[in-house]
């Protein structure tokens, strides 16, 4: 059911591209909006791993250096027959973890220093099976996919504001009455488009953390422990939020950022609250 979700939500993002590259710059505009968004993020993609654990100060961990840490990976690697991901510690106090890589065979998963204080064993295993579910539903693909459709529509958009900025509209077009509708029609797109492509975005990001959550539990067979985890983090992180990118908090297991309140609309995480009541749920029918 998330699947079909997902695929609704990407079906959407699409559809959204459509409509404005459309009625914005015709085929011709959209598809160059499209290839330039598409390269972008395919860059971002294939060298995501080295940046963002380059940007945290990663370090890579042998088993001898975190036994539990890399005994968890190996032993859920294993059960989700998928290749051994190369381990990092993060060196801060803050508790979260990630996982990224282009594919199972490229992957890497990382826990920060606070994570492996604060959590028990079974807790970290749970936390390391969510990760390894991103890995296993292959999401770093599909998040890049909604990056390069949402990209596409916000360089749209602004092509519609800095037709704006100009003047807008041809002068036969005002002299014919139609500019104050091309007008309107442009600053909508300008204004409207992005907000919906963000808001579809973070939808599709939310309902992976779900599948992650289930998927995950199911995995390890502990899903009470995960959502032990996911307290724990949620509690410290809302005290002493990390000192994160915004552009690779989606990462992350909890939000490393302060949220709160009508923030959360637009959080690329669902509401820990429910992620634990789900959890619970799934517990009894385990």
């Amino acid at each position: 059911m998330k699947t079909l979700k997902t695929a609704f939500l990407l079906t959407l993002l699409t559809l959204i591209f459509i409509a404005v590259g459309g009625l914005l710059g015709g085929r011709s505009g959209m598809m160059i909006a499209f290839v330039f968004a598409l390269i972008m993020n395919l860059v971002t993609y294939w060298f995501s791993d080295r940046i963002v654990l380059a940007m945290y100060r990663a370090r890579p961990v042998t088993e001898a250096e975190a036994p539990e840490l890399v005994g968890a990976v190996r032993h859920l690697a294993q059960l989700g027959n998928i290749p051994m991901p190369k381990v990092y510690v993060i060196p801060t106090e803050a508790p979260n973890a990630f996982a990224t890589g282009r594919s199972p065979n490229h992957a890497a998963v990382a826990a920060t220093e606070g994570i492996l204080k604060i959590l028990n064993q079974d807790e970290l295993i749970g936390v390391i099976a969510h990760e390894l579910s991103h890995v296993r539903n292959r999401d770093i693909l599909i998040s890049t996919i909604a990056a390069a459709i949402a990209g596409a529509i916000y360089m749209l958009a602004d092509m519609a504001r800095w037709s704006l900025m100009w003047g807008g509209g041809r002068r036969d077009d005002r002299e014919r009455g139609g500019g104050a509708f091309q007008l309107a029609l442009m600053l909508v797109i300008a204004i409207i488009a992005p907000i919906a492509a963000m808001l579809v975005q973070m939808a599709i990001s939310r309902s992976r953390e779900y599948q992650a959550d289930e998927s995950g539990a199911r995995l390890c067979r502990k899903p009470l422990a995960l959502a032990s985890a996911l307290e724990k983090i949620h509690a410290i992180s809302s005290r002493r939020p990390m000192e994160a990118n915004p552009a690779t908090a989606h990462l992350f297991i909890v939000n490393p950022l302060s949220a709160g309140g009508w923030v959360n609309l637009f959080s690329t995480h669902p509401p820990v609250e429910r992620r634990i009541e789900i959890l619970h749920s799934l517990a009894r029918q385990l």
